[in-house]
């Protein structure tokens, strides 16, 4: 049967000056409007489309993607606040997505961009969404292996570094890896699993770990040297934000690759700087 709140892949029942209609088995027919329709589509073609309810409370069917569909989360900016129900989210859509000031938390202001999970309202059997993010994270076991690399939403910051959302479903914690004010509130970031933890939390950092990072890194750095005559004006002692800006990885993932080719005599250090060893 088909889901609201998802996207389905439906047929195409019959024409109609609106639009198509298409078929939805227990749901009955929903109109796919005629804006969304492509010449050549006809009867019993199947259509790709999300499933929502509009302004006035009737099943409809588009051909544009959400933001984030229902079980998913996303950052979404508050476009209009009512007095009686709560603030109006852009969520990629022709009808704004409701949040709720139940759902809020904290209130929130015109144009301010939140973390949100999408929803099924259980009193409505409409779909909203709740910044309250913490409530509605997946119950299973996270099954991710160290060194995995994920997707992630960041929508917290504490001591250790920031909350995230991992693969829209359980909550991890990304640590700061000296480079705290690059991230944002909001933010998708590709990060790398570290440990996944006894209360199924989820700990990653932005460098994947081991060999896996450090093997490549190397390489980086000769590459480095050899466009720049052997000599390089960076070394452990860098900043932080130098060396992600270059290399686009965190101090301690330097430190380690400088490091590793100390030992394999491939450099020496200059302070300031590296240089390359002549063989």
């Amino acid at each position: 049967m088909p889901l609201l709140g998802t996207r389905n892949l439906l047929l195409v029942s019959r024409e109609a000056e609106a639009g198509l209609y298409l078929d939805a088995g227990e749901l009955g027919e929903i109109l796919l409007p005629r804006r969304y329709v492509v010449p050549g589509w006809n009867f019993k073609d199947s259509i790709d489309v999300f499933l929502y309810r509009d302004s006035e409370d009737r099943l409809v069917a588009t051909t544009e993607s959400p933001l984030a569909m229902v079980g998913g989360f996303a950052c979404m900016e508050v476009r209009d606040i009512s007095e009686n129900a709560g603030a109006f989210l852009d969520w990629g859509l022709s009808k704004d997505l409701l949040l709720p000031f139940r759902e809020q938390g904290s209130p929130v202001r015109l144009g301010q961009r939140v973390v949100v999970a999408v929803l099924m309202d259980d009193r409505t059997n409409r779909i909203i969404a709740s910044a309250r993010v913490d409530k509605h994270f997946s119950a299973d076991v996270p099954a991710y292996r160290e060194g995995q690399e994920v997707s992630v939403l960041v929508f917290a910051k504490t001591p250790l570094g920031f909350n995230v959302i991992v693969e829209n479903k359980h909550r991890g914690l990304l640590y700061h890896d000296g480079a705290a004010h690059t991230i944002k509130y909001g933010q998708q970031l590709k990060c790398f699993v570290r440990a996944v933890r006894e209360d199924r939390k989820v700990d990653l950092g932005l460098d994947a770990a081991g060999y896996q990072r450090v093997g490549p890194l190397t390489e980086q750095v000769l590459a480095m040297l050899a466009r720049t005559d052997g000599q390089l004006n960076m070394d452990d002692e860098s900043t932080p934000d130098s060396i992600r800006l270059r290399f686009g990885v965190s101090k301690k993932a330097f430190k380690q690759a400088l490091g590793r080719l100390l030992r394999e005599r491939k450099i020496e250090f200059t302070k300031p700087g590296i240089r390359l060893v002549n063989k």
